[in-house]
């Protein structure tokens, strides 16, 4: 297992040198990914941490978190790495609570680990709260599946299921995308609780938007939907029936397909 931690950024300048240091102190290899960020982001980056003790990867128009997403995690493979843990740039994850994300990982190398944080935190914006129970809601409607927190972006991605994976969207809402395509390939998901931060209001630093952002999670849903009855449900039956039958065919007791 070659795990590397990928930080997207898009004008986190005050944030993400503190989140690069605390994730270098839990993982050997971190990647960041300036998603064209207009602010000294980049500056501070290149300023303020040691030359070479992070992998960096910019580009100079913002293309949105799953842009940066797919960036890193394209270069990632291109390094040889076989699993990339995420993280959001703004503090709002403790890199700390990686350590829990990599054991079950290591446990489960072929699963998705979701980090998921605890909705009872009266910090949490309310609106927040709304948007993780409208998806996770619509996750279980496309998947038949149940994740208790469907928004979080402290994960770790199996490189080899999910690394060639193609998203419809390029903003946050990827990442919810990402989880719905797995879930169809029948890959495992795993939710492991961690702890969140949320800064007071004054000073949060959030890029949602969200008249235009749950319009275009409201049309990625019903895009979903279309495909779940189409191929999603189809696809997960035959990988079920698949399994079973590779189970059965197994001898007893030696775990190993007859010859």
């Amino acid at each position: 297992m070659r795990l590397i931690a990928l930080i997207p950024t898009y004008n986190n300048a005050t944030t993400v040198c503190g989140v690069v240091r605390r994730t270098l102190a839990v993982c050997h290899d971190v990647m960041v990914v300036d998603d064209g960020s207009t602010d000294d982001t980049l500056q501070r980056l290149r300023q303020e941490l040691p030359a070479g003790s992070f992998h960096l990867v910019t580009y100079p128009a913002n293309r949105g978190k799953g842009g940066a997403l797919r960036a890193g995690i394209s270069e990632a493979r291109r390094l040889h790495f076989t699993h990339v843990l995420t993280l959001d740039a703004d503090g709002q994850h403790y890199p700390e609570d990686a350590p829990r994300l990599i054991e079950a990982s290591r446990e489960h190398p072929e699963a998705i680990i979701v980090g998921t944080r605890s909705f009872a935190d009266g910090n949490m914006p309310g609106g927040s709260r709304f948007a993780n129970r409208f998806s996770n809601f619509w996750f279980a409607v496309q998947t038949l599946r149940r994740l208790p927190d469907t928004q979080t972006g402290f994960r770790i991605y199996p490189l080899a299921t999910t690394g060639g994976l193609r998203t419809l969207t390029s903003r946050y809402e990827a990442e919810l995308e990402l989880l719905v395509l797995s879930a169809w390939r029948g890959t495992p998901i795993l939710p492991i609780g961690v702890r969140v931060f949320y800064p007071a209001p004054s000073e949060r630093v959030s890029h949602f938007r969200p008249r235009a952002d749950f319009l275009r999670i409201t049309v990625l849903n019903t895009v979903l939907c279309f495909l779940a009855v189409g191929y999603g449900w189809p696809r997960m039956l035959i990988t079920a029936i698949s399994r079973r039958l590779r189970a059965a065919t197994r001898r007893p007791g030696t775990g190993t397909e007859p010859q």
